[in-house]
């Protein structure tokens, strides 16, 4: 398997209506499946974290369907879909029950697109593109009118030439600043960009302590960014001031487990959940407010299906799911008190998903 983060997007939304009647109490999780070319729709029981797959899914989509991103507000959904010489990400409403429909024609983007960032106000949609070295800036429609809602229209400049090939993408909760990691000879890189109306202008570029980070996090107050490095075994840990990046006194931290592939800081800003790929595990560390810094919890790590490649917290705070690609190839669900996490259940999928968001 590619030892790189696996676009492990989560954007929360509301749902219009009485939060006592059943359907609109549901929550609804969608997760990509490229080898079947596949989005799976989960609902999701608030109360419980139980998933139940939709009597119509999973959805066929375009080819190689790798990342998923949702609006602001809950009304559709993008897939990357980089298979077969596809190149383009697929527009899909989503209905009240959470089934999706598919808005044609797919918006074409640069070659091999695996990684969708939403900008939290909604109003851009960034797609890296690993293998043209390039990230392309759509603007969406929010106001509906001639054209269907969500429709992507490229800013002026897309796509925009990096000159490195993105490995993961995160992009600030104040939509002002990308943050995009890239693998080098000697050292890896995380490349600094500064926001304006979509347009891309580079600011910074940090070395990492790997020469392939496979992840990114940001805090949510935007104040702390975090790498997992894959073959170091470790995790960086970055204060963030106007954007630029400062590496925290005693990082990187050792990650004491095989393979950190992927990581996430759950909605309060007070825990960070790491994907331990080599060691089949999760690592849970508490976040001190004061320095950002990572503090493994007690009872930590805890176990998981193999080769776990992707981790995501529900913004609720109360559950946390987790992409395997080893022999289960499915999604597990872990409830989530204090950083400690207890197993819910493993639903497979056929294939080995590679991202999934909530909606709520």
């Amino acid at each position: 398997m590619v030892q790189k983060l696996l676009s492990a997007i989560l954007v929360w939304a509301s749902i219009a209506g009485c939060v006592s009647c059943s359907k609109n109490a549901s929550h609804y999780v969608y997760a990509t499946i490229p080898a079947a070319s596949q989005l799976a729709v989960f609902r999701e029981d608030p109360y419980s974290g139980v998933l139940t797959q939709l009597s119509e899914s999973p959805y066929t989509v375009g080819s190689g369907a790798e990342s998923v991103v949702i609006h602001p507000t809950g009304k559709f959904l993008y897939v990357a879909n980089p298979g077969q010489g596809e190149n383009d990400v697929s527009l899909f409403d989503i209905n009240v029950d959470g089934t999706v429909t598919e808005v044609t024609p797919r918006t074409t983007v640069g070659t091999l697109p695996d990684i969708l960032v939403m900008d939290p106000s909604g109003h851009y949609l960034y797609v890296a593109n690993a293998l043209s070295n390039n990230i392309s800036v759509f603007s969406i429609n929010n106001s509906g009118g001639s054209t269907p809602l969500g429709t992507l229209t490229p800013v002026n400049g897309s796509p925009f030439q990096i000159n490195l090939s993105p490995k993961s993408m995160v992009i600030a909760p104040s939509g002002k600043y990308l943050y995009v990691s890239a693998p080098g000879e000697l050292t890896g890189f995380i490349a600094v960009f500064s926001v304006n109306s979509g347009t891309l202008d580079l600011i910074g570029l940090t070395s990492t302590a790997d020469n392939d980070p496979s992840a990114l996090a940001i805090n949510p107050a935007g104040s702390y960014l975090y790498a997992a490095n894959f073959t170091a075994d470790s995790i960086s840990i970055y204060s963030i001031t106007s954007g630029l990046l400062t590496e925290v006194p005693q990082s990187p931290l050792a990650d004491n487990y095989k393979n950190p592939v992927a990581l996430t800081v759950d909605s309060t800003g007070g825990y960070l959940y790491v994907a331990n790929q080599g060691s089949n595990n999760i690592g849970t560390y508490s976040i001190s407010s004061d320095t950002g810094f990572p503090v493994a919890i007690t009872d930590s790590p805890f176990g998981s299906e193999s080769q776990p490649s992707f981790v995501v917290a529900d913004p609720n705070g109360r559950y946390l799911y987790v992409g395997n690609e080893g022999t289960s190839a499915g999604l597990q669900a872990f409830g989530v008190s204090s950083g400690s996490l207890n197993s819910i259940a493993t639903y497979s999928v056929g294939n080995s998903p590679t991202s999934i968001a909530v909606l709520q």
